[in-house]
Order: structure tokens, then C-alpha cells, then sequence
């Protein structure tokens, strides 16, 4: 990885974001709370498998929709109630397809995803979409649903997850996490710049450093089902003090193990 500044931001346009960047910086006035809506979610939940991709509550994902099927997943969602899952295919790859030589055609998804809503949507002459879509709650599925139009659907439980609440009676050690964040940042010849993080709270600062950093799948997978904030905390600063995950996910998809 390039040598770059760490500059923990929350733009407007890619709010989710830690950007690992030379040049952006913050737009103070367009700073914006995080909130986790709090809304009735389908049982019948369309999915987009996406390795490395990690929405959880109350965060924000940019997505540029250009494949048909999921051009139909979302016209689908539009159409309803805004709302579809994202989850990652168990073995890491750079696409949603079957690896070569793979006997069936569609990849074993990991059992734990989250269900966002699209709070933006921009649909491109060409029939692509620019969206911005909002985590809600956390799933599990245990059976999985026929294709429709081409996209793949899941019977949701959610009730494993009260995520509405789980921020409840919870604080994070900052001062850890932050040293923890130096560390990891001398390790990949970042410069890190820990009075950038005054600005947000516990739980913006906790899951924004744990979608935007470059951590292996397995170990974004491991945060998203950490059944407590206090056990994504101490995983985060696990992942942060081991330098574990890779820049490039490209370099290294093996698995790993998270104990």
C-alpha cells in the first residue's frame, strides 16, 4: 500500500467512510449524526453477495449497481419497501459468480448479512443506479429462497439482532482504540491524526473504522457478528494491534482465524 494520510472523515457523499486518502478532507458542515433506523424489515429479503463489503447499522454504503440481475434487485426494492441485505459469498473472491470449476451456480453465502435501506438512489441513463444504502438490522438465514428476476432472495430472521438497541448501557475505551489505530497506522506508513475522532461518538467510531479499514472478509465478517458493541470493540483493537487485513484484498484472500 501507497503511503497515505489517514483522515477520519464522514463526507456527505461517502459517509461510511474512513478515507484512506492523500487530498480529501472534512466538509465540517456537512457532518451528519449516525442513526439507525428503526423500521418493520422483510422476511423475504433480496441479497447482494459482495466480498470484503461490510454494512453494518446505522452506516452508509455507496453502491454502483450495474450488473441486470441486481439492476432488477433494486428496480424490485424501489418498487416496495427500499429494503435489501448485504452478505458475502464464505469464500472470498472478486466477484459475486462461481469460482471456476464450482458445481453449483450460486456461491455459499455466509449465514449472517445486514439489511440496508436505499435512502439515495440515482438511476444512469443506461439503466445502471448510484445508491446510498443505510444498514438497519442484522440478519440470519437458514433457508434461501428460489431466484427472482435473475437475483438471490433469503427467508431473514432477526431477532438474534436488536440492533435499534444494542448501543444501550455501552461505551467504548477510546483511548485504546485510538492507540490501537496509531499502531495499525505506523504499520502500513499511515499518518494517523487521533483529534480527528473527538468529533464522532462511540458508536460512529467504532463501526465507521470497522467497515472502512482493510481487513481480510473473514475478519469484517467476524465484526459483523460480534454478538455485543463491547465484543466489536475488543475485536477491532485485536484486528488494529495484530495489523491484520491487507490494503489490497487482492493480495491475500487465504483464511484466516479469529479467536
Amino acid at each position: 500500500m501507497d503511503s497515505t494520510r489517514l483522515v477520519i472523515a464522514f463526507l456527505w457523499r461517502l459517509p461510511t467512510r474512513f478515507i484512506l486518502d492523500r487530498t480529501w478532507r472534512l466538509p465540517y458542515k456537512e457532518f451528519v449524526t449516525m442513526t439507525i433506523p428503526q423500521m418493520t424489515v422483510p422476511e423475504n429479503l433480496p441479497v447482494f453477495p459482495l466480498t470484503g463489503v461490510l454494512l453494518l447499522p446505522g452506516t452508509i454504503l455507496p453502491l454502483h449497481i450495474f450488473e441486470p440481475r441486481y439492476r432488477n434487485m433494486v428496480e424490485d426494492a424501489l418498487d416496495a419497501d427500499k429494503i435489501f441485505g448485504m452478505i458475502q459469498p464464505f469464500a472470498p473472491q472478486q466477484d459475486n459468480r462461481p469460482l471456476p470449476g464450482a458445481d453449483k451456480e450460486t456461491p455459499d453465502l455466509y449465514k449472517v448479512g445486514c439489511a440496508g435501506y436505499i435512502e439515495q438512489c440515482e438511476k444512469l441513463p443506461d439503466g445502471r443506479f448510484f445508491i446510498q444504502l443505510k444498514g438497519i438490522n442484522r440478519f440470519r438465514f437458514e433457508e434461501e429462497l428460489p431466484l427472482q428476476r435473475g437475483y438471490r432472495r433469503v427467508r431473514a430472521i432477526y431477532r438474534e439482532f436488536p440492533d435499534a438497541t444494542l448501543a444501550e448501557g455501552w461505551s467504548c475505551d477510546r483511548k485504546l482504540v485510538l492507540e490501537a489505530l496509531g499502531e495499525f497506522g505506523r504499520a502500513h506508513g499511515m499518518q494517523v491524526k487521533p483529534e480527528h475522532a473527538e468529533r464522532f461518538s462511540d458508536l460512529e467510531l467504532v463501526n465507521l473504522l470497522g467497515v472502512s479499514l482493510p481487513f481480510h472478509p473473514a475478519e469484517k465478517q467476524a465484526l459483523l457478528e460480534a454478538p455485543t458493541l463491547k465484543e466489536r470493540e475488543k475485536m477491532l483493537v485485536n484486528l488494529l494491534c495484530l495489523g491484520a487485513g491487507s490494503a489490497d484484498p487482492g493480495e491475500d484472500t487465504s483464511p484466516r482465524t479469529l479467536n
